[in-house]
């Protein structure tokens, strides 16, 4: 069993609550947003640069576009941004009239955008209630609703034959499966792949962000639990985990010159006294040694 080694990357580069850490293979960098400080960001691997572009309001999500740039989920809307120029584009709005944002999203193989939402959340893991939805972005900005009564739409990734689609519902702690039919852009015959027991919230917390790695397994940050857990999706069963020094762990992905190195992003946002000093809360956190690869992210093609 490799031995897994956990590295603090950048401190406390997340003044609120980072997110949505997506790998560039071109560029050898990481993306990742900052949430309620409106802010994406890039970390360039090779020269260690740091760029950022800031909006007005919540940035959720960012992903790298085909045709240039990247594109956002900003408040309630998905956006294009010209990452040198700041340029914003406005593609589509989700949830019209309603109070909800933009919370995770991912592209599939055939460059398809899938972005959920979420209603307003009081303080960290608590919404009004199941408000929120999930949504797929065709190539040519069409909006289809793909389920509904989500509470906090999370994590998302899909299996190397693009046969099953697995995705997080936070608040129910579940990690859902779904066929997946990829010409179609449609999910089918929901089930849970992976069920967090009411009496393992300090163990476990809320389910996040998620990724698939090149064996099927897929990992989980659990918010709250200071820990990424590792899954057989198949079982459902515990098969690593890994503990970090900070409490919310909201994301990870896998990365590096031969996508075997893990990034895992962190919130300090409304941290509650009685969780303790923590320094390092808000910061990107590398994993290297783990012996198993990750898959290359897909760019938004539209």
């Amino acid at each position: 069993m490799a031995s897994p080694k956990i590295e603090t990357l950048l401190p406390t580069v997340y003044s609120t609550c980072g997110e949505g850490p997506h790998w560039d293979v071109p560029s050898q960098s990481l993306y990742s947003v900052d949430i309620q400080a409106g802010t994406a960001l890039r970390w360039e691997a090779d020269t260690g640069k740091q760029s950022k572009i800031t909006l007005d309001g919540t940035v959720s999500f960012v992903v790298p576009c085909d045709r240039g740039g990247v594109v956002v989920g900003h408040n309630r809307s998905i956006s294009h941004v010209d990452w040198d120029s700041q340029a914003l584009t406005v593609l589509g709005e989700l949830d019209q009239g309603t109070t909800n944002r933009t919370n995770d999203a991912k592209a599939d193989a055939s460059g398809r955008l899938w972005p959920g939402t979420m209603g307003l959340e009081a303080v960290p893991g608590k919404v009004a209630g199941p408000v929120g939805a999930l949504y797929s972005m065709s190539t040519d900005h069409k909006l289809t609703k793909q389920l509904g009564s989500i509470s906090i739409s999370n994590g998302m990734d899909w299996t190397d034959d693009n046969s099953v689609m697995f995705y997080i519902d936070s608040v129910p702690r579940k990690v859902y499966a779904f066929d997946f039919d990829m010409a179609a852009g449609t999910i089918s015959n929901q089930r849970t792949a992976v069920e967090f027991a009411p009496d393992s919230l300090s163990t476990y917390g809320l389910p996040d962000g998620m990724c698939i790695d090149a064996e099927g397994k897929i990992w989980v940050a659990c918010f709250s639990a200071s820990a990424v857990h590792r899954f057989d999706p198949e079982t459902g069963k515990t098969l690593q985990t890994l503990k970090f020094p900070a409490t919310n762990i909201t994301s990870v992905c896998f990365g590096g010159k031969n996508l075997d190195e893990l990034f895992v992003t962190s919130s300090q946002y409304n941290l509650q006294p009685s969780q303790g000093v923590q320094p390092l809360a808000g910061s990107l956190f590398r994993v290297t040694g783990l012996g198993v690869k990750g898959r290359a992210p897909y760019n938004y093609k539209g």
